[in-house]
């Protein structure tokens, strides 16, 4: 799925991969963020994964966020041929629970960063991402602004509820 002039770029190993990234595109399209989704292996399409990184600044992507599980190299080798940021998720994997995935990811040398979220947490990536955009786009920062506000009210609600059921009412209703 490409969108005209994407400006995140939401990139994967392996197609056993996307039901964790699919959160990741769910956020950027309830922000109405234009992203691309790729399946790119650092393992079984080197070359394809170089020609992204390297040319994904010059399509007009801003910020790239690159789930992987296992071996989980894409985020890192994407990150060291990219001036972008890059956002690696850290897929669960059946062996390791996905902890050799976080590993992997959070793992780099100096000099070539990847911010990493909890393993298959690509909801926290796509919001990453948005919030790295909303820092020069002011109506995307808005939307950020009213998605916190609509937290704390989901929070606040939830108490209220609390008080006015019990915690046993409550635990019986969840």
């Amino acid at each position: 799925m490409s969108q005209t002039n994407p400006l995140i770029g939401i990139i994967m190993g392996s197609d056993s991969d996307l039901p964790t990234m699919e959160k990741a595109i769910a956020v950027c399209e309830d922000f109405d963020v234009p992203h691309e989704v790729a399946i790119i292996s650092a393992h079984r399409t080197p070359e394809r994964m170089v020609e992204y990184a390297r040319n994904a600044h010059q399509q007009g992507i801003k910020v790239i966020i690159a789930g992987a599980g296992g071996a989980a190299h894409l985020p890192g080798m994407v990150a060291s041929l990219t001036p972008l940021p890059v956002i690696g998720v850290p897929v669960t994997t059946r062996q390791l629970n996905g902890v050799d995935s976080l590993y992997s990811i959070v793992q780099m040398p100096r000099g070539i960063p990847v911010a990493t979220v909890a393993i298959g947490n690509a909801q926290n990536a796509g919001l990453l991402a948005v919030q790295i955009l909303a820092t020069s786009d002011r109506t995307l920062q808005s939307k950020v602004e009213q998605y916190r506000q609509d937290l704390l009210q989901m929070v606040l609600d939830k108490q209220d509820r609390l008080d006015k059921l019990g915690y046993q009412s409550y635990i019986a209703q969840m």
